[in-house]
Parts: structure tokens; sequence; C-alpha cells
């Protein structure tokens, strides 16, 4: 097992209460092609979209799986909701504490940069209990772990619990991580340029078909693990020949230049001292047992 500072992280209640969807002034959204299109968004309840599911194949623009909760309070970034996006880790149980569903529980699966929203999954039979504004309780742990024997490899948006499940082996004086997908740093898009990774995430842009066809990337998951190459997250994400960094498939694809599934990062290590292992199973969903349809 992995050596961490597990007995030194805090445990903590952040909250949040599921978003609506909302819409600008005009319901179009312009694609790389220049077409003005209407199409279903992200928050709320998704009913029929959980992680396992396509990150590529719905007829909506950064859609994002089961559950999506936000603080009313606060603009987004600071107070209640920005603890909420920097607190609460993948993996973390949530519970509802409001509603008809009250006392019923999920696991969070994402964080959505800009939006400033929380994933969590929820069972179909949940959700169908669940109403907008319902308030979800997040028991928010791992923030600060970390590889005690690698000090290169930095973590983040983490539970301990995922970590433990994620099948991470030692090798080589390497860690030899799990991962769905390659994806080149060259195509990544929105989010470059934010100061951390302890929130949000950024787009995996879909635009070049050659890529696209040679990392299979129309094939990916919401949930799906996977390793950008040379790419750096230390301090924010750059790209950097011979680093690696892995991460999350946390929203769905867009049509918006800039735009694509979205990845919640989970590890770096600038010197490259993780090594991915190619696993199709290797989705938050499977590793987690949150369904047993997949």
């Amino acid at each position: 097992m992995l050596k961490t500072n597990v007995d030194r992280l805090v445990q903590i209640s952040v909250m949040g209460e599921i978003a609506h969807p909302a819409s600008k002034q005009s319901p179009y959204r312009i694609s790389t092609e220049g077409e003005p299109t209407v199409m279903t968004g992200s928050a709320g309840i998704t009913y029929n979209v959980r992680v396992g599911d396509s990150a590529t194949h719905w007829l909506a623009d950064h859609v994002e799986p089961a559950v999506s909760i936000k603080h009313p309070q606060g603009d987004g970034v600071s107070g209640p909701n920005g603890g909420l996006n920097v607190l609460a880790c993948m993996g973390n149980r949530a519970q509802v504490v409001s509603g008809k569903a009250e006392g019923r529980t999920g696991i969070v699966t994402g964080k959505h940069g800009g939006a400033e929203r929380v994933m969590v999954d929820f069972t179909p039979e949940i959700m169908e209990e669940l109403v907008l504004g319902d308030k979800i309780m997040v028991r928010a742990w791992g923030v600060g772990l970390a590889l005690t024997d690698y000090q290169d490899v930095k973590i983040f948006n983490t539970s301990p619990c995922l970590l433990d499940a994620w099948g991470i082996e030692e090798g080589d004086g390497m860690l030899h991580v799990p991962v769905a997908r390659l994806v080149p740093a060259a195509v990544m898009g929105s989010g470059l340029g934010v100061d951390n990774l302890q929130r949000g995430d950024y787009d995996i842009t879909m635009f070049d078909e050659q890529v696209v066809k040679e990392y299979e990337l129309d094939s990916l998951r919401l949930g799906d693990f996977v390793a950008i190459m040379d790419a750096d997250h230390s301090y924010g994400p750059i790209y950097r020949q011979g680093a690696v960094s892995i991460g999350i498939i946390i929203h769905g694809n867009s049509i918006v230049a800039g735009h694509g599934p979205g990845v919640t990062s989970l590890m770096t290590s600038r010197s490259g001292n993780i090594k991915p292992v190619m696993d199709t199973k290797a989705n938050l969903a499977t590793v987690l047992a949150l369904r047993d349809d997949i």
C-alpha cells in the first residue's frame, strides 16, 4: 500500500444545493464552424447521464453527470461555494440533508471550473427522489494528501479511499497508474492559465480529427482516468516536456472553441515519475463500484 500522510488530514463538512440549469440572454452556442445551436447545458439533475457513460455522444454542451451542486452564497469562487469547490475531493461521501431523499448518500465525482459546481453521483432511484434546491452535505477529506515516498508527485482533489481503490502500483522508482486514455498536452484548452488545481477543470479540445482518432478520444467516458502527457500541474496546468499529469473526465464534450470534455486534476509529476498503465476499466464507476451495469 502507498505510504501517505492520511493520519494528518482533516475531515470537514461542506454543503451545496442542487443547482438549477441556467441560460444566458441568447440561447445559442456558436460552434467552431460558426453554427448557432441550442443545446442542453449543465447543472440540475441529469437523470440518464452518470459516470461510466460516454462523454462525447450526447446532444448537450458541458453536460454534468448525475447531480450538480453549488452553494447559493457568495460569488462562486469565494465564500461558502469556494470552500465547497476547494475542499470536496473525488470519492468523498455526500449525504442528502433535506427533502424526500434525506439520508441517502452519493459520491463526489467532479469539479467544474467557471461554473464552480461540484458533481455528485447518485443511483437512478435516489435521483428520482431529489428536487432542485435539495441540500447535500459533503464529508470533505483529501486536501493535503501526499505520498511520503514520492516527493516529486503531487496529489490534488483525491480522497484517501479513492487512492486506495485506484490500483496504483510501485516499480522502478515510479508510480504505475491505471488510465483509460492518453491525451497529448497540445489539445488541452479552456482552463489553461489558472494558478491552482484545487478546484475546477480544464478541457480536452476535440476539433482535430486526426488526434481524436489516434488517441481514441471519441470513446472517452465520464469518470475515465486519463494521463495528459507533457503536462505539469504542480502550480496550475502548463506544458512541460516529460511531465505527466493524471486527471478524471468530469463533464461532457462541447461544440465551442477551446472547450471539450473536462478534466479535474488528481496527480502530477514534473519529472515524469508517473507511468500510465492502459486499462479500459480505469473509470471511477468501476474503481468505486458505483454501478453494476457497466
